[in-house]
């Protein structure tokens, strides 16, 4: 079900990735606030970091401390950029949680210390959270959501 909810989400913020065009990227809703090319490389920090850990993995080898390394990835503002990483980050995260092995992950197990059910409530909560603000970004700048009738 955590799985199915991340492919359902990831589907989601690709659409609209691929909806916002290139030059709204740099758009936000206020100043000090993420701009949309910001928000969206956020997210793919999450895929990079969080999801994995979510499951005990780990980000890609060459992913760095994630406190320099998440930063400097919503420094990332042009369109194609931003969605060769949201893929990127996307297929190592589907990669570790398609090897992660559920009999292994019971009772609260590394890097959080938590159960299986909260890490996974936790990171879902979390990306839906960032796909219902990338809707009203993507609202903010006239794009149609690409799923409505």
């Amino acid at each position: 079900e955590y799985a199915a909810d991340l492919d359902t989400v990831h589907v989601k913020i690709m659409a609209l990735a691929n909806a916002i065009p290139a030059d709204k990227y740099s758009w936000r809703p206020a100043a000090g606030v993420r701009s949309i090319s910001e928000a969206l490389m956020h997210v793919a920090a999450e895929w990079f970091y969080y999801v994995p850990g979510s499951v005990g993995g780990k980000p890609p080898a060459d992913f760095g401390v994630p406190r320099e390394t998440m930063p400097t990835l919503e420094k990332i503002t042009t369109k194609a950029e931003v969605l060769a990483q949201l893929n990127k980050s996307w297929a190592h995260s589907k990669a570790v949680l398609a090897a992660a092995d559920a009999s292994t992950l019971t009772g609260k197990y590394e890097p959080w210390g938590l159960t299986l059910d909260q890490s996974a409530f936790s990171m879902s909560g979390d990306l839906n959270a960032h796909l219902g603000q990338r809707l009203t970004d993507a609202r903010s700048v006239e794009v149609k959501t690409p799923w409505a009738r």
